[in-house]
């Protein structure tokens, strides 16, 4: 079965394994708990991070700054990278392939979380 939505509560509780994507591109893959234990992707991250915690008293929700780019006007380079608190020049000049970190996980970035920073 394969489950399309943006709700992160319902996905984990309901699947073996995540896809993440960004602009209609997978940018994270793995089993779903080790992918929301541990992000590798800053937008899977900044998804996570957005989830209403109901033991904290927030006054707003964290966001991911920025903008959802335009499908028919998507930038050059990686499509987070305007919105990216990881970005450098490579990721405005080139796409990151998808490859694999190990565990059976997958990720397209050329800067994830907790590495090459």
């Amino acid at each position: 079965m394969i489950l399309i939505t943006h709700d992160l509560a319902v996905v984990s509780k309901n699947t073996d394994r995540l896809l993440v994507m960004y602009a209609g591109k997978i940018v994270e893959s793995g089993e779903t708990m080790d992918v929301i234990r541990k992000p590798a992707h800053p937008y899977t991250d900044g998804l996570l991070k957005s989830i209403p915690r109901f033991f904290e008293d927030k006054a707003r929700l964290n966001q991911i700054p920025g903008m959802v780019p335009s499908m028919f006007n998507l930038p050059k380079g990686c499509k987070f990278e305007p919105r990216c608190p990881n970005a450098k020049e490579i990721c405005r000049e080139q796409e990151p392939l998808i490859e694999a970190i190990g565990g059976g996980r997958e990720i397209a970035c050329f800067y994830p979380i907790g590495e090459r920073n």
